[in-house]
């Protein structure tokens, strides 16, 4: 699956799902473009470790190319100015991973959320961090990079999504916003259908990022998957010549799996949930 020749953009890719991503994209040959707003280490709103510098530098050392542009998702100035230079240097990009989301910030807002009895207790911060630096980051930056992905008649967009869309159990703001994400997906690619852009949103399963792993002792993590396994699998859609057969589709990690037949980076294959 040799992406070489190919221009990525991962948004939030400091840590977690997004640094996983932007990881496997590079060892698969890509040119990655990473995008966040840490970049001092322990600064980051969630107060985990991860800059977009050190993933930048691990992605290098393994002979990887990879180019980290401090961006806040909220800022709208700062979100163009990162697509402008990165079309001014490429004219092309061929992969959009939309990730970055800003609802972790509800872990320091000072409400304990696992304390509250229902949505009607949270502040709307929550709700408006993961719209705002969720589904409509993820339209923004969209918005940035189609109109050259037009012009090239190819691309792929990928939205990080989560099965909470389809549960009633996940928390209102973020079932919402993750729905939200999947609508916005395939209404883009109802309106793509001409340009051949696909237009998927993934759901991975139980990721090992640093947070999750912060909190092992209470989870089952028999069944999870890494955060390069992610990348895997959109390292998988990129270098599929089919692919724009998914567009508009919701699809999961574990299923690409067994369809590309790749593995985690411990050589296991999570095994699929039920939605």
């Amino acid at each position: 699956m040799s992406l070489k020749g190919k221009i990525a953009v991962v948004t939030g890719a400091s840590r977690g799902v997004g640094k996983g991503i932007a990881v496997s994209l590079a060892e698969a040959g890509a040119l990655v473009y990473i995008t966040g707003r840490t970049i001092i280490e322990g600064e980051s709103a969630s107060k985990l470790a991860g800059t977009i510098y050190q993933t930048q530098e691990q992605i290098k050392s393994k002979g990887g190319d990879c180019i980290a542009l401090p961006c806040d998702h909220d800022d709208d100035e700062q979100v163009k100015a990162v697509f402008d230079l990165i079309l001014k240097d490429n004219n092309q990009i061929d992969i959009l991973v939309n990730n970055v989301w800003g609802g972790y910030e509800h872990f320091t807002n000072g409400t304990q959320f696992w304390n509250e009895s229902g949505f009607w207790e949270t502040p709307i911060s929550r709700w408006d961090l993961m719209f705002n630096v969720g589904a409509r980051a993820h339209f923004y930056s969209s918005c940035m990079a189609i109109p050259q992905m037009i012009k090239n008649n190819d691309g792929l967009i990928v939205n990080l999504s989560f099965h909470a869309a389809d549960c009633d159990d996940q928390g209102v703001a973020y079932a919402a916003s993750k729905a939200a994400s999947n609508r916005m997906s395939s209404s883009m690619a109802y309106e793509l259908k001409l340009n051949n852009i696909s237009v998927i949103s993934l759901y991975p399963g139980v990721v090992r990022t640093e947070a999750v792993l912060a909190a092992a002792e209470h989870m089952d993590l028999s069944n999870s998957e890494s955060p390069e396994f992610v990348g895997r699998a959109i390292a998988a859609l990129a270098g599929d010549k089919n692919v724009f057969e998914k567009s508009g589709r919701v699809l999961r990690t574990a299923d690409l799996a067994i369809e590309y037949g790749f593995t985690d980076t411990d050589g296991k294959r999570p095994i699929p949930l039920p939605l």
